[in-house]
């Protein structure tokens, strides 16, 4: 699995866990869903994402959208 599949992957994950605790426990973890959401909107203008550095020091090969 490359970069950019990594990073949606944990993306989509989060968003899902986040969905779940909100139901659970508190609807305060929807500020994480907004919280991924804005810096998905960040990353796509910027092309900055803190995860794709993070994964990409974890070893995980490059893909075409983040460098």
């Amino acid at each position: 699995m490359n970069l950019d599949r990594s990073v949606l992957v944990f993306a989509g994950a989060m968003i899902l866990i986040s969905l779940a605790l909100s139901q659970f426990f508190s609807h305060y973890w929807l500020l994480l869903t907004a919280w991924i959401g804005i810096m998905m909107l960040q990353s796509a203008f910027t092309g900055f994402c803190p995860v794709a550095i993070l994964f990409k020091k974890l070893g995980v090969k490059p893909g075409g959208a983040f460098r």
